[in-house]
């Protein structure tokens, strides 16, 4: 294996770990939602689940376009 391929593996394994942890965010924003009595509790659920969504959607493609190799 290359230097080349050990680091596009630990690029890939970055993003894969990124996405998990959005979704580890959001299922937490869920339950604090869920077994939430009061609104402050809710609103900040709602508010982690929004935060969440937006780090799966825009946090992996910006690491892809800062780690795209330059055009030869």
């Amino acid at each position: 294996m290359t230097e080349a391929d050990k680091v596009a593996q630990r690029r890939w394994f970055v993003l894969v770990v990124v996405r998990l942890a959005g979704v580890a965010g959001a299922l937490l924003g869920l339950i604090l939602i869920a077994r939430a009595h009061d609104w402050a509790p809710k609103i900040l659920g709602t508010a982690i689940v929004l935060s969440a969504m937006a780090m799966i959607a825009i946090v992996p493609r910006s690491l892809a376009h800062r780690w795209r190799s330059p055009e030869a």
